[in-house]
């Protein structure tokens, strides 16, 4: 994996036509969006339950080879104080053992910070006056639009 600190630095890394995948690793889901080849709009793709880490890599490499992924952007669970503490550890480590898989595709990798993504997605849910039940079923990869979707925004306003 190549690591980028700035997501403006990611178009130049991808093949013209390729897209973004977004991650929102939780410890029991890992939500997936979706940017499009123009590199505007990130689109809920799914959420994974998580299982064994085998298992979960063999998942996203089909979904990078089936999508035509370019890139991840990864959320990266910040602390508020802006420390990384252990969840932002784990998905670090998730993220370098993907690496390490054998034909697992080298990508340009940009962690983004998403401190309270998940509180405004729900809160959005919550407006929208969906069940909890339903906000249950796609929290994790709204999670994952809301935190792809501001790194496409900071590509386009380079």
């Amino acid at each position: 994996m190549r690591y980028v600190e700035d997501a403006r630095a990611l178009p130049d890394r991808l093949t013209r036509g390729q897209k973004l995948l977004g991650l929102d690793l939780g410890s029991k889901t890992i939500g997936l969006a979706v940017s499009d080849t123009g590199l505007k709009i990130a689109t809920p793709r799914e959420t994974i339950k998580r299982r064994k880490f085998g298992v979960d890599a063999e998942r996203l490499e089909q979904v990078i080879a089936a999508d035509d992924i370019g890139g991840l952007v990864v959320g990266l669970p910040v602390n508020m104080n802006g420390t990384h503490g252990a969840r932002a550890e784990s998905t670090k480590a998730f993220i370098r053992n993907l690496g390490k898989r054998d034909g697992f595709p080298d990508l340009p990798v940009l962690f983004q910070d998403e401190r309270l993504s998940t509180a405004a997605v729900e809160r959005t849910l919550i407006e929208a006056d969906m069940s909890r039940a339903k906000r249950a079923q796609v929290v994790d990869k709204m999670a994952a639009a809301y935190i792809l979707q501001g790194a496409l925004d900071r590509i386009a306003h380079d």
